[in-house]
């Protein structure tokens, strides 16, 4: 267990989910020598990507968003949870 910033995780590169909080998750990154908390997600909206047309969309959109491959980023684990 990693404690930051009074949040504990379970390691670095695990999602979590923040019942209440202002995103539906959040994660612990470490690269080099700096560490981030990101949170992404809607927490009123379901991802539907068993749902193959919703997955495909999804993907295609969140392509050109700026971040796709910074590990820092929201739009990197929000890809990851689709499983871009």
């Amino acid at each position: 267990m990693i404690k930051h910033r009074g949040e504990t995780f379970s390691g670095y590169g695990k999602v979590k989910r923040t019942p209440g909080g202002k995103k539906k998750s959040a994660v612990l990154v470490k690269k080099g020598g700096k560490t981030k908390i990101v949170r992404f997600g809607d927490p009123k909206m379901s991802i539907k990507k068993d749902q193959p047309a919703r997955k495909a969309s999804y993907c295609a959109r969140s392509g050109g968003i700026k971040g796709k491959e910074n590990i820092f980023s929201p739009n990197y684990w929000s890809r990851k949870a689709w499983n871009c």
